[in-house]
C-alpha cells in the first residue's frame, strides 16, 4: 500500500483537488497579510485591519477544508467545492469587469479544475461511501458514509 494511501483513503481526485484547493488559501492569506503591511491612507486603519483580518480567516477556513479534502475527510468535499465555485467567480470578474484576463483566466481554470475534480465518479462513490458492488442511488438509500459507519457499528 503506497503511503499516499495510508494518510488518505480518499480517491486521486479527491487529493489533487485538496492541493489545487489550498492555492486560493494561501493566495486569501497573502493578501490578508499585505492590507496589514500597507493598511494606506484612503480608508480607516480599524477598516483595514478589520478586512485583512477576513481575508486571513478566511484564507485558514479554506487551508483547513484542503487539508481535509487532503487527508480524505468527506466533510471537506462541500466547502471545497463552494470554494471553487467562489474562485471561478472571482477568476471571471478579473477577466471580464476588471479586465486583467492574464490573472483572470488562470484562476477560472484553477476553479473548474477543482468543480472537475470533486465530481468525478471515484470523488463521489467516496463521498458516498459506495460499495463496489452498488449503484450511487443504492449508496444514497443506505444513507451514504453514514450509513456505511451504521453497517460496521462505527459512531458518526
Amino acid at each position: 500500500m503506497a503511503l499516499a494511501d495510508k494518510i488518505s483513503p480518499a480517491p486521486r481526485e479527491v487529493r489533487v483537488a485538496g492541493a489545487l484547493t489550498v492555492l486560493p488559501g494561501i493566495g486569501l492569506l497573502v493578501f490578508g497579510a499585505l492590507l496589514f503591511a500597507s493598511p494606506g491612507d484612503s480608508m480607516p486603519l480599524t477598516s483595514v485591519l478589520a478586512e485583512g483580518a477576513f481575508y486571513v480567516l478566511f484564507g485558514l477556513a479554506v487551508v483547513g477544508c484542503a487539508i481535509g479534502l487532503l487527508f480524505g475527510h468527506t466533510w471537506a468535499r462541500s466547502p471545497g467545492l463552494v470554494m471553487a465555485l467562489i474562485t471561478a467567480g472571482v477568476g471571471w470578474y478579473m477577466a471580464g469587469p476588471s479586465g486583467r484576463p492574464g490573472f483572470g483566466v488562470p484562476i477560472i481554470v484553477l476553479g473548474v479544475a477543482i468543480i472537475v475534480l470533486l465530481f468525478r465518479q471515484p470523488a463521489r462513490a467516496w463521498a458516498l461511501g459506495q460499495h463496489e458492488d452498488e449503484t450511487e442511488e443504492e449508496a444514497a438509500e443506505r444513507g451514504g458514509m453514514a450509513g456505511r459507519r451504521r453497517e460496521r457499528g462505527e459512531e458518526d
